[in-house]
């Protein structure tokens, strides 16, 4: 009987350490300065700059090409909205001119494509 107990309980202690416990992507820490949200598996920051802001994709931990992508910047101000188009600007950036953003506001990027799909990012800024 007590090796039965004993092949049970080795069993059990095998099965423990090859478990493969589920991590989950968090935003992770800025690399620019600006404000980290992930969406689809990329990671997205948006940097505030005087005249609009920069969005920085990772993919991965390696900078994603934006080649292609297109999309609109909207920020709310309280009750104000503003629209902005937002375009390539660089090897993994995308730039949107024309509006100033401020502590507290919200922002949402619509992108497309990023992966062969519309993904949607939202940010508060700090």
């Amino acid at each position: 009987m007590k090796t039965k107990q004993a092949i049970q309980i080795a069993a059990l202690a095998l099965g423990a350490l090859t478990l493969n416990p589920a991590m989950a992507h968090g935003a992770g820490e800025p690399r620019h300065g600006g404000v980290v949200q992930v969406a689809s598996d990329v990671t997205f920051e948006l940097v505030a700059e005087a005249d609009g802001a920069t969005l920085y994709l990772v993919d991965h931990d390696a900078p994603m090409a934006t080649k292609g992508i297109t999309g609109k910047l909207t920020v709310l101000q309280g009750s104000r909205k503003t629209e902005v188009d937002i375009k390539e600007a660089g090897a993994n950036q995308l730039r949107a001119t024309g509006v100033k953003l401020s502590k507290g506001d919200k922002v949402v990027a619509v992108l497309n494509p990023v992966e062969g799909k519309t993904v949607t990012v939202r940010f508060t800024v700090k």
